[in-house]
């Protein structure tokens, strides 16, 4: 399976205008081939066919062989990602405005947007710790990366194929792809049912609750201190918002880390399998009140299926993702439904044989018997579907096994 490493990277003055100078042309370059491969129909925007006329093309704009290749691959693969996403119905019915804007504008790359390299561009001195870079400037030799012990060996025995380059914030990232082992899939004695929620981040099948007090409190402060810092307006609270973008998102992915690292380490110990609520959908199918929308889609579901799913490949510990419909209004021990059993968020109490329960742990309950009925049928574990990678927005894919799982960043 393929997990994405980060480690960041410490350039001189010097070093740093070279590399923001290579983003910006890589990305001006595609932004001209973006421009010519709309003009063209959907079979003329294929790598090959995208090669043929352009490669010489963006040679001449000063790249080198490889990062050409690398310009001309980005924009087909964007091309790509589009075509997906028409045809899936995310930019909107056909003839819808929204579609139509979408259709009739060529795909934008941002100045500072990710470059992708390979061996032929990029060598790491993992004893040192740095690298050697191409840059419009020429070679760059022995950039400094700082990263944790543990992933410069992962970077060091399992990195193979292309690494982003990345511009983030002011600071500079290589983003590399390694493809590491799967542990051998344990036969599961039973499965751990994991309920997902908001005020309570996920609840398992054998009682251990994480609350999202703590983090829901959290995303409240950050979305107060927006509000004022957008009222104000002025230059000092500009460079606070911008110092505080994406503070959220990481605080959050650390917290998902944090749980589902805990999760894989009781399923591996207790040598169960788990079993979760396929959530796919839920944005576009909840109808909820203007006040609730902002919760709802802050909350981080999938990222932290995400990471269940691939901590557990590594694990062995087979996943299943089962349909949510009626956990929450289903009696765990009789099998009663019924909306009314619902009595508020945080009981369950059965109008049928008088169960009184916490209602996530019997929804967690219902998940587990309903993974435990589908891996006894024959269902194989399973991740969802790969989403965006980091860098360049493509998407990446382990590659064998059974089935396909999202690069993500390894913690």
């Amino acid at each position: 399976m393929k997990i994405a490493v980060q480690v960041r990277l410490l350039p001189s003055p010097e070093e740093r205008a070279a590399l923001e100078y290579t983003l910006h042309t890589c990305n001006e370059a595609a932004n001209w081939l973006s421009q010519q491969a709309h003009a063209k129909s959907e079979r003329d925007r294929t790598r090959k066919a995208l090669q043929g006329f352009a490669y010489t093309l963006l040679k001449d704009r000063g790249l080198s062989a490889q990062p050409a290749l690398h310009v001309l691959r980005k924009v087909a693969d964007a091309y790509t990602v589009l075509k997906g996403n028409l045809k899936a119905g995310n930019l909107g019915k056909p003839g819808s405005e929204r579609r139509r804007r979408a259709e009739s504008k060529p795909v934008v790359f941002r100045p500072d947007a990710a470059q992708p390299y390979d061996d032929r561009c990029l060598s790491w001195q993992y004893a040192a710790q740095t690298v050697s870079i191409w840059t419009m400037a020429g070679r760059l030799r022995g950039v400094r990366f700082v990263c944790s012990e543990q992933a410069r060996k992962t970077l060091q025995s399992h990195r193979k194929g292309e690494t982003d380059l990345v511009h983030r914030d002011g600071m500079w990232f290589l983003i590399a792809t390694c493809e590491v082992s799967e542990g051998k899939q344990i036969d599961p004695a039973g499965f751990i049912g994991v309920d997902l929620g908001i005020v309570n981040i996920a609840t398992t099948s054998d009682g251990k609750i994480y609350v999202g007090r703590e983090l829901n409190r959290h995303r409240r402060c950050q979305l107060r201190l927006r509000a004022k810092l957008q009222r104000k307006g002025t230059k000092s609270a500009k460079r606070v918002l911008k110092r505080q973008r994406r503070k959220e998102s990481r605080r959050a992915a650390h917290i998902n880390h944090v749980i589902s690292k805990s999760i894989v380490t009781e399923a591996e110990r207790t040598e169960h399998g788990i079993g979760m609520e396929d959530l796919a959908g839920i944005r576009e199918r909840a109808r909820l009140r203007k006040p609730q929308r902002v919760t709802l889609h802050s909350w981080a579901f999938a990222q932290l299926g995400q990471f269940i799913a691939y901590k557990a490949r590594r694990a062995g510990v087979p996943v299943l993702f089962v349909d949510p419909a009626y956990t929450s209004r289903i009696c765990a021990e009789c099998g009663h439904t019924d909306k009314a059993n619902r009595v508020s968020q945080a009981w369950f109490a059965c109008r049928s044989c008088g169960v009184v329960a916490h209602a996530d742990r019997n929804a967690s309950r219902n998940i587990r018997a309903r993974a435990w009925k589908l891996w006894r049928r024959g269902a194989e574990s399973h991740a969802p579907a790969p989403v965006r990678g980091a860098g360049r927005g493509r998407t990446i894919t382990a590659s064998g096994g059974r089935t396909a799982s999202p690069a993500l960043r390894a913690e």
